[in-house]
């Protein structure tokens, strides 16, 4: 278990405190880029505990892309909503006195203002949008330490379908999502049990008879392994971890990636890109159509009739902020425990000045950041090797002609 202070350390998440510093070295998606129209090009966003407002501007000149801003809500003169100012081709303009900003901060212009240098002085906060799978991504966190935004395969593959599952906002802190990544004991209840109670047999391959979970280190985060006991070894070697709040995860035949991204200490939004392949290269929209999920009905009851609504049940029925010191952890949780001290080493490294775990600097390594099936299970067996873990070796060994037909039937429906 962890003491208060430790659980307020990884669950505050606001400007100053040491996740939220964590998580600012990360590039987040503040929200899908289809909903800024030209009808309605703004948004406002919470995102890390901080009130912004998320825009777009025509294409320069010449140009056919859209341009995206992302700025502190409040204007720097008076703390007027910038969300009910006027875009203009260069920035956007309060509407209470007209100072105008431009994407980066910079105040443009002061109305009224008799000192033409008063505006050299202000600042607005702001922060960089780039567009990636449908999703507008903001950086946060230090101008000078500002990593690539990370091309994740679902996010940039050709040979497939592409859309986005908007969950309801969750009325829990970030870490309860993200601890659950680590858990595949609860895949046998809370999915296949449930299901099958439900007559429902879409949770099938949980309820199965578990022999043991495996967790290591990996260079995105948490690598993970189930081993099933059915007379034969068979393993559900499971895409990782992706540090510090993503899921990356294969859903029956389709590839999908949950972020989940922390509002403020007591509320998380979900945004899940999914892929269904297809065995060729298609076409793709400029953006992915999106479905809005429901886990609830119209009394407020958890419907428990698709795997979101079941995940969101155990998490927001914790708490807004899971209580760890009261908590009793087995040994199935063991992947919890090296998420947890993973965490921990990674704020206090972030602290002294070092960059965290998982960033991308080299443009050559991120065309196309991959998790396939034998990516995953080579990451697994060179792991093993290296730590001289016999006993894991000898699994995969075991599990060989379960990975044989996996693997056949992954490529089949790819």
């Amino acid at each position: 278990m962890l003491t208060k202070n430790e659980n307020e350390r990884f669950t505050q998440i606001g400007p100053g405190t040491p996740a939220g510093a964590l998580l600012r070295r990360y590039w987040q998606p503040a929200c899908i880029a289809s909903e800024l129209t030209e009808e309605h090009p703004k948004k406002r966003v919470r995102i890390l505990g901080e009130d912004v407002v998320v825009f777009r501007l025509p294409a320069e000149p010449g140009e056919d892309r859209l341009r995206y801003g992302c700025l502190a809500e409040h204007c720097a003169h008076r703390g007027t909503s910038l969300y009910y100012g006027f875009l203009e081709q260069d920035g956007l303009r309060c509407a209470y006195h007209g100072w105008k900003y431009a994407p980066d901060g910079r105040c443009l212009e002061q109305p009224f203002e008799s000192s033409p240098a008063f505006k050299e002085r202000i600042c607005q906060v702001a922060y960089p949008v780039e567009k990636l799978g449908g999703l507008l991504f903001v950086y946060m966190g230090p101008p000078d330490k500002r990593p690539l935004l990370p091309r994740w395969d679902v996010l940039v593959r050709e040979d497939g379908e592409r859309y986005i599952e908007q969950h309801p906002v969750l009325d829990c802190n970030w870490l309860q999502p993200m601890e659950n990544t680590v858990d595949p004991a609860h895949l046998f209840w809370l999915h296949g049990h449930t299901m099958r109670l439900r007559g429902s047999h879409a949770g099938d391959i949980y309820h199965r008879p578990v022999k043991g979970f495996y967790w290591d280190v990996c260079e995105w985060g948490i690598m993970k392994l189930e081993v099933y006991d059915e007379g034969h070894v068979a393993l559900d070697v499971m895409p990782p971890l992706v540090f510090p709040n993503i899921l990356r995860i294969c859903q029956h035949i389709d590839e999908a990636i949950h972020f989940r991204l922390p509002i403020d200490d007591s509320h998380t939004q979900i945004f899940c890109v999914i892929l269904k392949p297809a065995a060729q290269k298609i076409p793709q929209p400029e953006d992915p159509p999106v479905v809005k999920l429901v886990h609830k009905d119209e009394e407020g009851e958890f419907l428990l009739d698709t795997f979101p609504s079941q995940d969101a049940m155990a998490w927001e029925t914790q708490g807004a902020v899971a209580n760890r010191p009261g908590e009793h952890l087995g040994s199935s949780d063991r992947g919890i425990i090296l998420f947890r001290k993973m965490l921990s080493e990674q704020i206090d490294l972030v602290e002294q000045g070092g960059d965290p775990l998982g960033l991308v600097w080299d443009p050559a390594q991120n065309e196309c950041i991959s998790f396939d099936d034998e990516t995953e299970w080579a990451r697994w067996e060179r792991r093993a090797r290296e730590t001289h873990r016999q006993d894991v070796l000898d699994i995969l060994q075991a599990g060989i002609s379960f990975r044989q037909g996996y693997v056949a039937t992954v490529g089949a429906r790819r």
